[in-house]
């Protein structure tokens, strides 16, 4: 009966209070592995808080000092760009002086090269390489040189815009992408933990290969800047250069153009004072040819009027000497006809001087002759000389640029 009365599913009491114990016991450790994890876990968040606020500071200060770099660099190359810029407008004045300076020395090459060739129109004597050829010849040379000079440096003057356009170039896109990085940056640094549509971007933590290193970036620009102000500088030492150039060669040009004028300016007087003597010696000759051509007549006369005489004598000799026998006597008479008509034969065959008159008179007419045509061959050079080349020398105007 009592077999009946034990049910061999049921625990003992006993197990039933070991058991109750047990699940105490467990609960209780579970809490307390939990009230630990609970405050390991507010100790971790706290932690992991005060870091992320420390980290995500930091970032704002290194984004702040970003934005300041990126700032600095902006405002030096703004600065280089703005002297670039300012410098190269200049040089395109400068380079425009130039173009005027070379557009300035045609004339006077012309006019020169103009009076080489008028001047090869003198003839005879006054042919001759003179100290106004010698000076002119000069001009042309020293205004040639000019322009050889003159081109070369607006050569190097293009050349050195063409450099500053360049460095221009890599300035304005150097700040271009400043602008762009600054601009980022300002909107990173706006950014905070309640702006909306922030994202996750798994892919941003992955470094592409086109990173740079920040010394890499500071040299970049820094170059830059260095290549600019280089740029710059030759800029300074052009324009000191083509204020020189512009001021020496106007200065020689002039200087040159004032000794031709001179030369020009004795070279018409010392043709003027021959030609004034030359017209003395003309009229001295013409003055001379009417006495000689008086003397001529003179002489002519003398011999006609001893034709009278001498045909008198001789014709007394010739009736005389039909005197019949003793008559023909040679008396006194007919010994002073004999010697009258010797004299008188004698007088006009002296009168050799009629001949040599005469041959005087024909050089009188060819030194007439000669000095007339010297004295057009001196007006035809003063003509060349003081009306054509002087008058067009007026025009000549050399400036400084």
């Amino acid at each position: 009966m009592a077999r009946l009365l034990q049910d061999p599913s049921k625990l003992h009491p006993s197990e039933w209070y070991t058991a109750n114990r047990m699940q105490r016991a467990s609960t209780e450790s579970q809490k307390s592995r939990s009230e630990c994890m609970i405050a390991e876990s507010w100790r971790l968040v706290d932690e992991i808080e005060k870091t992320t606020q420390k980290t995500q500071s930091d970032v704002n200060k290194k984004l702040e000092q970003r934005r300041e770099e990126i700032k600095f660099w902006k405002q030096e190359l703004d600065n280089k760009l703005e002297q670039i810029v300012h410098e190269t407008d200049i040089l395109l004045t400068f380079k425009n002086r130039l173009e005027r300076a070379l557009e300035g020395c045609k004339e006077p090459l012309v006019i020169a090269q103009k009076c080489l060739l008028y001047r090869q129109r003198r003839v005879g004597i006054d042919l001759v390489h003179d100290e106004v050829e010698q000076e002119l010849l000069k001009e042309a040379e020293v205004i040639q040189g000019v322009i050889a000079l003159l081109e070369r440096t607006l050569e190097q003057t293009n050349e050195q815009i063409r450099r500053n356009r360049s460095e221009k170039y890599n300035l304005d896109m150097d700040l271009k992408d400043k602008f762009t990085a600054l601009t980022i940056d300002d909107y990173c640094a706006s950014l905070t933990n309640d702006t909306p549509h922030i994202i996750y971007a798994d892919n941003a933590m992955k470094l592409e290969g086109n990173f740079v290193s920040l010394e890499d970036w500071i040299d970049f620009s820094n170059i830059n800047v260095e290549k600019a102000d280089m740029q710059r500088n030759n800029s300074l030492a052009l324009k000191a250069l083509i204020n020189s150039i512009l001021s020496q060669t106007a200065n020689d040009m002039h200087k040159q153009c004032e000794m031709v004028n001179n030369a020009f300016r004795n070279r018409v007087k010392e043709v003027k004072d021959a030609k004034h003597k030359l017209e003395t010696l003309l009229a001295m000759v013409m003055n001379e040819t009417a006495s000689q051509e008086k003397n001529i007549a003179a002489l002519k006369k003398a011999i006609a009027d001893k034709e009278g005489p001498v045909k008198v004598a001789q014709t007394r000799l010739e009736a005389r000497n039909h005197r019949p026998n003793v008559e023909l006597c040679y008396d006194t008479v007919h010994s002073s006809l004999m010697s009258e008509v010797q004299e008188i034969t004698k007088n006009i065959q002296r009168q050799d001087a009629l001949a040599q008159a005469e041959t005087e008179l024909k050089g009188l007419s060819r030194r007439q002759l000669s000095l007339e045509e010297e004295i057009k061959v001196k007006e035809n050079t003063l003509y060349i000389d003081e009306v054509l080349c002087m008058q067009m020398r007026e025009s000549v105007c050399i400036n400084i640029y």
